[in-house]
């Protein structure tokens, strides 16, 4: 029986079409390809975007406002949770690990599976979460002297992040403050670059020892145990007239760069993966529309590889009142050089807005390129294109006791021991930890929230024991003295009270309350009431030693003579047990000072080396005490 014949250009016409079925359903993609180089990666997915694409990875908006679906639609390249900006209150690791999981999974179901970052300001610790170990603050950091320290705690911080399944954090700050009054002096580690500079060795602590071969320059992330980091704010933002929050910095092209750029270099040599751009102008120029120094300096000049993300609504700030003229606002800030945009909130706006700008050749293309470049070189670096999803495998280093024990060996060395005893024949320090009764007074004596300050829980800090888990220095002082001692603690006392109790000796602590940003800047940097009084009331009837709790040095030459012993103790954190360590001569005073203690704010500003230097206590001051090795 003869056989149908089949035209043989209908057999070519099927097998070519069954090959490229099978060719698409395999095609080697190699951005996905972790055996490729990064640049190749970097330049295969580039060659695959779209204009909408390139765009969505240059957002990032805040926590409350995305979704899977946004993610999705808008191809949005990052997240993040503003300051006390949760899942929800006291929320566990897992609820942040499920929640950031939701909104990748939006990303990984896009087209071409980018997947987003999750960033969030960990400036001393993972300060937005519950239960997370709460570090010194920088200031206090300063005051250790020690850069292998912070290394330590840039490492415990990344780990506390990745616990909740966060890759990236908006630290460290590498602010030189050279004026107290600014509200962010306490993250500021010292008026002094060189010390600045030394700490900068917390960027290796958070992103993981870079190899000795590797480029300079280049964003560099050992592994799933670290996060990105960034450092902030570029440049000047510690030098505004009179300490003014987002003001303006007048200091010539030398003073920048000895000053405020030197933080800079250090972090980049040692592969800081992002740098946030500073509120704050330089000569009248808004940091934020500063091509010469985002575009010219740090990348031209310094090399830098990673990429340029902007403050929050930092681009809207170009202009006063902010937002007043939003399409110019884009130009200038993705002109200059920025290449992710904090929005948070109105992220259409911008997208709609930078569209038109590129499709109408007021933005280049080439702009656009550089941005998406950056920010995929530290996403492929960061291995996030291999392991976008967060898993539960660090969850127990949350608020470990390793890490609270690392916080107390921090909030030790950070004491600055600034007067003890009447006289240099009597000292008041260390305390006996036998005696038949003692007074602890002040409103920081018990308060975890105050000893903590701001940026830990909400954005501004809180009041009271009940934000989060730790120590406070009552409770510390209880744990550290003898079973016989009889603490009575009284916030305020009255001089009859202190009088008629026969106490042995008293401890006042007393400071500032919480504060970030611009809420605290400060013309006259006093003590709150009833500071003044309790220090009043307790030190003219009783051997005292007065702890000052604050982000800065604070006026306090009329009462430096009433009492005995006085400890700068800065923002210590959740780990108030350091402070009874040294009070009760466990371990020695070591801090020196990491800024000038001005007698007045006349004074102000007033930094190390000026001709009209004269302070209250200077630059690196700090007594030492000997640890005592037993007692009686």
């Amino acid at each position: 029986m003869a056989r149908p014949r089949i035209p043989i250009f209908l057999v070519g016409l099927v097998l070519w079409c069954l090959s490229l079925t099978t060719s698409a359903k395999s095609e080697y993609m190699k951005y996905k390809d972790p055996k490729q180089p990064v640049p190749v990666r970097i330049q295969d997915l580039m060659n695959r975007m779209t204009l909408e694409e390139k765009i969505g990875q240059m957002v990032q908006i805040e926590r409350s406002v995305a979704s899977a679906e946004v993610m999705k639609k808008y191809f949005i390249g990052s997240v993040l949770s503003g300051g006390g900006s949760v899942p929800a209150p006291q929320a566990s690791a897992k609820t942040w690990i499920d929640m950031i999981n939701g909104f990748q999974k939006g990303s990984l179901s896009t087209r071409l599976g980018i997947p987003m970052m999750y960033g969030i300001d960990a400036v001393h610790g993972n300060n937005n979460v519950y239960k997370a170990t709460i570090f010194p603050h920088n200031i206090g950091l300063g005051a250790t002297r020690d850069p292998e320290l912070a290394k330590k705690i840039g490492a415990a911080t990344a780990l506390e992040t990745r616990a909740t399944g966060i890759p990236y954090v908006f630290a460290p700050c590498i602010a030189v403050c050279r004026d107290p009054r600014w509200g962010r002096c306490y993250e500021s580690y010292s008026e002094d670059p060189k010390i600045v500079q030394a700490m900068t060795e917390i960027v290796t602590g958070l992103q993981g020892d870079m190899p000795a071969n590797s480029p300079k320059g280049v964003p560099f992330v050992a592994g799933k145990k670290n996060v990105a980091a960034c450092a902030k704010h570029f440049v000047g933002d510690g030098g505004t007239t009179k300490g003014i929050n987002e003001n303006n910095t007048v200091i010539d092209w030398h003073g920048l760069l000895s000053i405020h750029m030197p933080g800079y270099y250090t972090s980049i040599i040692k592969g800081v993966s992002t740098i946030m751009i500073s509120y704050s102008s330089w000569n009248g120029i808004k940091m934020h529309a500063n091509r010469d120094l985002v575009t010219g300096f740090l990348k031209n000049t310094l090399r830098f590889r990673g990429f340029v993300i902007s403050d929050w609504q930092g681009i809207d700030r170009i202009t006063y009142p902010p937002h007043a003229n939003y399409s110019y606002s884009i130009q200038a800030g993705i002109s200059a050089g920025i290449d992710m945009v904090m929005v948070p909130y109105n992220y259409t706006e911008f997208i709609d807005g930078l569209t038109y700008q590129v499709q109408n050749n007021i933005i280049p293309m080439s702009r656009i390129d550089d941005a998406v470049k950056r920010i995929l070189r530290v996403k492929f670096v960061m291995g996030l294109f291999e392991n976008p999803l967060a898993d539960d495998s660090f969850v127990d280093q949350l608020g470990s006791q390793e890490h609270r024990e690392l916080a107390r060996e921090a909030v030790r060395k950070s004491l600055v021991l600034l007067k003890n005893g009447k006289s240099a024949n009597d000292p008041l320090l260390p305390l006996p930890k036998r005696t038949s009764k003692i007074l602890v007074a002040g409103t920081h004596a018990d308060n975890l929230g105050y000893q903590c300050g701001g940026w830990t829980i909400q954005w501004q800090g809180l009041s009271g024991n009940n934000l989060t888990i730790g120590t406070t220095i009552l409770t510390a002082i209880k744990n550290t003295v003898d079973s016989s001692t009889n603490v009575v603690y009284e916030e305020s006392p009255d001089a009859e009270f202190v009088k008629s109790n026969n106490f042995s000796y008293a401890i006042v602590v007393v400071g500032e309350q919480p504060y970030a940003e611009t809420n605290g800047d400060s013309m006259n940097l006093t003590i709150p009431d009833p500071g003044p009084t309790t220090i009043a009331n307790v030190c003219g009837a009783v051997k005292c030693v007065v702890i000052i709790i604050s982000g800065r040095p604070v006026v306090i030459q009329p009462y430096v003579d009433s009492m005995d012993a006085l400890v700068g103790a800065w923002l210590p954190g959740t780990e108030g047990q350091g402070v009874a360590d040294v009070l009760f001569g466990d371990y020695g005073f070591t801090g020196k000072l990491p800024r000038t203690w001005f007698k007045t704010v006349d004074q102000l500003p007033m930094n190390v080396g000026d001709p009209h230097y004269d302070p209250l206590f200077p630059f690196g001051f700090g007594l030492s005490t000997e640890p005592i090795t037993s007692y009686v």
